[in-house]
């Protein structure tokens, strides 16, 4: 009896090893959503510092032109290669307006057009391709039903389908696709002077509760990027892009907004009590040379690393 049961405790100790799983491998990401791709020396010094393996580049938007037709729009231009050790993932947004209009035909036209620009930029090793689009409960149904025919043809051609998931859908149902990216960043209205846009705890308080219930894989994107906002008065004028982007009146103030380490890690911190294997990547939105060069280098070891 007694070798009966040291049996038995032995199979029950081994069905447990066995059924153990190994931690998921920690992923460092970003987006870049810059028009050209130029791989120079600061962003490739930031890729490899940062050991980042994967890359969300934006190819190209859709958009509704003059004349009411939808539109592949503001293309990404190839000025570099890229490198062998980043995994590239070709990212599209879609205007919500879009799906006002007749998409049924969409989703064979973006994966075309996806895959031939890899065969031109010789973007090879693509596993996974990317839909954003802040879809609306008007238009909700029209892009579920897009995603899904979109997903089952990326399935057929080998590859994955992630969505972006902004925090107001997280109380919806999500969407068709093999995983998401919830976007801890634009949390707030830009036109407000007096609060952050980019990232508020008050902001995304009311949101997180529903990651608990959330039944798509996610990935959580977080904000490295700043606005200089041209305010008239209490009316926002613009975003500064350039010396001469927006002309200034007297009286005019420019403000400049982003988020401090601080908020960007205690966001984390909330996602992390909630849903823990949503930063398992962790994604920074996003890498232009602008933005690595205006923030310190630790910031993003600590948001990485965190």
């Amino acid at each position: 009896m007694k070798k009966l049961s040291l049996i038995l405790l032995l199979m029950g100790a081994a069905f447990l090893v066995g059924c153990t799983h190994s931690p998921t491998p920690k992923m460092n990401s970003a987006y870049y959503w810059s028009t050209t791709w130029e791989c120079d020396s600061t962003l490739l010094t930031f890729l490899h510092s940062n050991d980042v393996k994967k890359v969300y580049l934006r190819f190209f938007d859709v958009v509704v032109d003059g004349n009411g037709e939808v539109m592949p729009n503001a293309t990404v231009r190839f000025a570099s290669p890229f490198p062998d050790s980043v995994e590239v993932v070709p990212t599209v947004f879609i205007m919500n307006n879009c799906l006002t209009k007749d998409v049924s035909h969409l989703d064979e036209l973006l994966l075309r057009r996806i895959l031939q620009m890899c065969e031109t930029h010789d973007v090879a090793g693509v596993k996974e391709i990317q839909i954003d689009c802040d879809w609306s409960t008007n238009t909700r149904q029209t892009y579920f039903a897009l995603l899904g025919r979109l997903r089952e043809a990326a399935h057929q051609a080998g590859l994955r389908l992630s969505t972006t998931i902004r925090l107001h859908q997280l109380a919806d149902n999500p969407p068709p696709a093999d995983h998401g990216v919830l976007m801890m960043y634009n949390t707030g209205d830009v036109r407000v002077k007096d609060k952050n846009p980019i990232l508020s705890l008050d902001d995304i308080a009311p949101y997180l509760p529903h990651l608990s219930n959330y039944s798509l894989p996610l990935s959580t994107a977080y904000p490295a990027f700043q606005w200089e906002l041209l305010f008239r008065g209490n009316r926002l004028v613009g975003v500064v892009h350039g010396d001469d982007d927006q002309p200034m009146l007297p009286g005019d103030t420019i403000i400049t907004r982003e988020a401090s380490l601080e908020t960007v890690l205690q966001a984390k911190s909330a996602v992390q009590r909630l849903l823990p294997d949503a930063n398992n990547e962790v994604i920074l939105f996003e890498i232009s040379k602008s933005n690595i060069q205006h923030i310190n280098q630790q910031h993003y070891e600590k948001v990485y690393s965190h």
